[in-house]
């Protein structure tokens, strides 16, 4: 299972990765009721570099986001399923809306974003450019989302 990691931690690997001429891939979400979107994300994103570590955003983060009753599994427990995936190597919890400030901090070679964004439509995209960084679109059409799963399963 891969590590999940506190900011400083992901800082310091992401140096060490920089150092070692790996590539960094970032990824980022909520990831509350793990689908199959989220996997192939997840694996897609993978196969873009040498290194996958998964940004997954907090409690808080998630309720300013979605609203009241959201997330539905707590944040430790998200962590810890995204961390159990084979293709992904690290995982770190973040509080802010976006993950623009982790990104600058990191300097992933490579931000991967689901099929719902375009190269330019990626909110982050100019940090990950100002990093030295590409970003990647990737996994399956965005067929699957949490909320409308939540939606079905309250109207039952």
């Amino acid at each position: 299972m891969a590590q999940i990691l506190s900011r400083r931690q992901a800082a310091e690997t992401a140096d060490r990765l920089h150092r070692e001429g790996k590539s960094l891939v970032f990824a980022n979400g909520a990831f509350d009721l793990l689908h199959a979107g989220h996997v192939r994300y997840l694996a897609a994103a993978r196969r873009e570099g040498d290194f996958l570590l998964v940004a997954v955003n907090s409690d808080a983060s998630v309720r300013a986001a979605k609203g009241e009753g959201r997330p539905i599994v707590p944040e430790s427990e998200r962590a810890e399923i995204v961390a159990a995936l084979r293709c992904v190597d690290a995982v770190v919890l973040f509080d802010e809306a976006s993950p623009a400030g982790l990104i600058a901090e990191l300097r992933p070679n490579v931000h991967a974003k689901g099929t719902d964004y375009t190269a330019d439509s990626v909110p982050e995209r100019d940090v990950v450019l100002r990093g030295g960084g590409r970003v990647a679109i990737v996994g399956d059409p965005k067929d699957h989302a949490t909320t409308d799963l939540v939606a079905r399963l309250r109207r039952g």
